[in-house]
């Protein structure tokens, strides 16, 4: 038997056993990024909805500035939310480094750019096509952001799952400002790295089984939802051809 076969063996024993060490682990990879997601959701849906119908002096600017945070890589996130932190940064007297609060503040961060370009460029596809009609019928910037939100639900539902799926995958930042501590700030990933490198090997197949599970299941929810979004725009589509067939 080789060592792969062994390791993958003993790590489904894990999963299936239900191991009290990979649960632990499981769930606080689960409660930090669910906790970051829900904040940089709402900032960032907020946000972009608003940059997807505000035209003002600087927007080109920051919609740059708003695409190059796209690309900056977890550990830099994690580096500036620990100089921030650190005893002789500006939030040191929080007394969050290596805690939970520090792992969802440098995750809340990496995600919220993500939430915010993708909710702006839906919300702007629709303004555009849209966003005359309402004009004329006197609606401000605020009330079209919020109407053009929700006539884009889906998509924003859509953002706000593959937002978690970004999160729930980080390892630089929550490695840097967690410390990666047992039982305290240890997640999946960081957890598969440290193991990995310790040559523990069944925890670490174990843990990725588990993650892999979950981005398979995040990504069966966005195909649902886009399925669900063609239903009820193809219903929508019908009732409204039979109230002109009715009003003929």
């Amino acid at each position: 038997m080789t060592s792969f076969t062994e390791s993958a063996s003993t790590a489904l024993q894990l999963v299936i056993s239900l191991d009290p060490g990979l649960l632990s682990i499981v769930g606080r990879s689960l409660s930090v990024s669910a906790t970051a997601c829900v904040i940089a959701c709402v900032l960032g849906l907020f946000l972009g909805a608003w940059l997807g119908v505000g035209r003002f002096a600087g927007r080109n600017a920051l919609l740059t500035l708003l695409n190059t945070f796209l690309a900056v890589p977890s550990v830099v996130v994690g580096l500036v939310v620990y100089l921030l932190l650190s005893r002789s940064g500006p939030l040191g007297y929080l007394g969050w480094l290596f805690s939970f609060k520090a792992m969802v503040l440098a995750q809340a961060l990496l995600v919220l750019p993500v939430v915010t370009a993708l909710t702006r460029q839906a919300v702007e596809d629709v303004e555009n096509a849209h966003g005359e009609q309402l004009r004329s019928l006197g609606a401000r910037s605020m009330l079209r952001s919020l109407l053009l939100a929700w006539d884009e639900r889906y998509a924003l539902l859509t953002v706000i799952i593959a937002s978690f799926g970004r999160a729930i995958s980080e390892v630089g930042a929550v490695m840097i400002v967690g410390g990666n501590i047992d039982g305290f700030t240890r997640v999946m990933t960081t957890a598969i790295a440290l193991e990995t490198s310790k040559g523990d090997l069944p925890l670490a197949l174990g843990l990725g089984l588990i993650l892999l599970a979950v981005v398979l299941l995040l990504n069966v929810l966005i195909g649902l939802l886009r399925r669900w979004r063609e239903v009820s725009e193809g219903s929508g589509a019908a009732k409204a051809a039979s109230v002109l067939q009715v009003s003929a």
